[in-house]
């Protein structure tokens, strides 16, 4: 086929999504050569949960000419993110963040938020990364012993119209990131998310934005949030906020990966849509607001495997400076450290959920790749058992070659791993707490090696906390059962010892308290990703199958849903 044709033929491609996405909008017009006159409307594009997924779904370019379009089209627009852009892909643990923020810079971002893996390389780091950005990070709950970090809101005056942007990210941030690094030295708490267990610290801080944002003449106060709808993040979702404030007209969220377009009422009764844009770019989300005030909140989906760049052909500035990014990493990334003979998944095999999306099985029952993952980690030590929290395996490997990068993409995070020794009973704390969610997920799920478990998940869970979201005791009857370590029923006197990451063991990552009276053997002896790739390529010789041919696992932890 000629390249004209090809062209062409890229070309339509185009247009068609253009239509689909554009023609709702009222839009009559394509790119022109020279910008068409202002319409007096502003368009909200926003994303969220992009998690370094710069190349997936619409990817940043598709989102660059989608925005251009708009702008030729005589609309005015505003570029937002709700969190969590710069982790969870090789190119942002290779470059700490950085390579994303610079991505976002020449995407012209307006504001941001941070989510809560924002500060999965440090604060340190992050507080570098937000200098670096171009654009301001808003948060009204993120402090420093009282004092707010960043500005609460920030207010676009676009169109003769004052647009407020309120942010504000979940308090789940300092157990679900490093809780270390949101301490001092001594182990104590000097930044914060304004948790309680009340959640009143965030609604006031969010209220006291909406408030002060209308006294200063804003038009229309969007909330850019951080908080999802799962129950483990109660009382901090969006409807908790939204249920005891007032004054927001529309609520974007992230952190849920949800695709959820929900509206309810607020304090005073007054509707508020409440939107979210899934993850990796798979969605976009469009806000438009004309003289007549805001006329509808809604995401655009891409539904494809093939990303939008790749299959229309998208060439722009974006396009460019995204395959120079990743090109300067394709090298190390690229290379083939091992083969598997079965698909490695975190991922129920066959389900999805509402929004089409794979269900996270990793986070609620064993799969094979948290059986290898754990395996690695016991072989690496020589302990008794190993523990890996669900949340810490973050991508499935296809069958065929290993690269490098994909091990990156199971491990974005740099953890290293040591063992401790322990007491049975603590080990039963630890095991009841991961699972206290169970059958829904939580990233505290423990995916274990040499210990087998039960799950009576319909026993109530009865695992308390505190403010900050640490284990704070258990009440009622336990729903971890019949645990067997090396084949024999564990014993809550003996002393096991246990391998694991520092997240996980050291640093009270997802609110464990277990690990907090074992005796430290081993001290940050190894990088996660490397312990796993040495496992493949040492103890397995090259090739991951055999005991791994099973998606669900090899039995290690049984789900009994109902009472015997």
């Amino acid at each position: 086929m000629k390249k004209n044709t090809i062209r062409r033929m890229k070309t339509l491609m185009m247009t068609v999504l253009v239509l689909a996405l554009l023609l709702p909008l009222g839009g009559q017009a394509f790119a022109q050569d020279a910008p068409a006159e202002k319409n007096g409307e502003v368009i909200i594009l926003y994303t969220s949960d992009i998690h370094c997924g710069i190349d997936q779904h619409f990817g940043l370019a598709g989102v660059a000419q989608i925005r251009q379009i708009l702008e030729d089209q005589g609309y005015t627009t505003l570029l937002v993110d709700d969190g969590d852009a710069v982790q969870g892909e090789p190119i942002g643990t290779l470059t700490k963040g950085e390579a994303i923020i610079d991505l976002m810079n020449d995407m012209k971002y307006d504001v941001a938020i941070p989510g809560n893996h924002d500060f999965d390389y440090g604060m340190d780091q992050f507080l570098a990364l937000t200098k670096k950005a171009d654009f301001p990070y808003i948060s009204c709950n993120f402090n420093k012993e009282g004092e707010l970090i960043f500005e609460p809101y920030v207010i676009k005056e676009v169109c003769g119209m004052k647009i407020a942007f309120v942010g504000v990210t979940t308090p789940e941030t300092l157990t679900t990131s490093t809780p270390a690094y949101f301490q001092d030295d001594a182990g104590n708490y000097v930044y914060g998310f304004l948790q309680d267990k009340t959640g009143e610290g965030v609604y006031t801080a969010v209220q006291k934005a909406v408030d002060d944002a209308r006294a200063e003449g804003a038009d229309y106060v969007y909330v850019l949030g951080h908080m999802g709808l799962d129950e483990d993040c109660h009382p901090w979702t969006y409807a908790d906020i939204i249920a005891n404030t007032s004054g927001i007209d529309i609520f974007l969220d992230g952190h849920s990966h949800d695709t959820e377009q929900i509206v309810m009422k607020d304090r005073d009764g007054k509707d508020v849509p409440r939107s979210a844009v899934g993850y990796k770019l798979n969605c976009i989300g469009c806000s438009r607001i004309s003289s007549d005030g805001v006329q509808e909140t809604k995401i655009w989906s891409w539904p494809n495997n093939d990303p939008a760049p790749e299959l229309l052909g998208i060439d722009n500035e974006i396009s460019g400076k995204v395959q120079t990014a990743l090109g300067a990493l394709k090298v190390l990334t690229d290379k083939v450290v091992a083969k598997t003979s079965v698909l490695l998944t975190i991922n129920d095999p066959t389900a999805v959920d509402g929004s089409g999306n794979p269900i996270r099985m990793v986070r609620r029952a064993e799969t094979n790749l948290g059986d290898l993952v754990a395996d690695a980690y016991r072989n690496e030590t020589g302990a008794q058992i190993a523990f890996v929290n669900g949340g810490g395996v973050r991508a499935s490997i296809e069958k065929g070659d290993i690269t490098y990068g994909d091990i990156l993409k199971v491990h974005p995070y740099g953890n290293m791993i040591c063992m401790v020794s322990m007491t049975g009973r603590a080990i039963l704390d630890a095991l009841e707490w991961g699972c206290r969610s169970v059958p829904d997920e939580n990233g505290a799920f423990p995916q274990t090696s040499g210990l087998t478990y039960e799950v009576h998940s319909y026993i109530e869970n009865g695992c308390e906390q505190d403010e900050n979201g640490w284990c704070t005791g258990f009440s009622g009857e336990r729903r971890v059962k019949n645990v067997m370590v090396g084949g024999e029923p564990l014993d809550p006197e003996k002393t096991y010892t246990v391998a694991g990451h520092e997240y996980m063991l050291l640093g009270h990552g997802d609110g464990y308290t277990a690990f907090d009276d074992a005796k430290l053997l081993l001290n940050r002896v190894k990088l996660d990703n490397q312990v796993l790739i040495d496992y493949i390529t040492q103890t397995l010789g090259g090739e991951v199958g055999g005991d791994y041919v099973d998606l669900t696992g090899q039995g290690r932890i049984v789900i009994v849903e109902k009472a015997p």
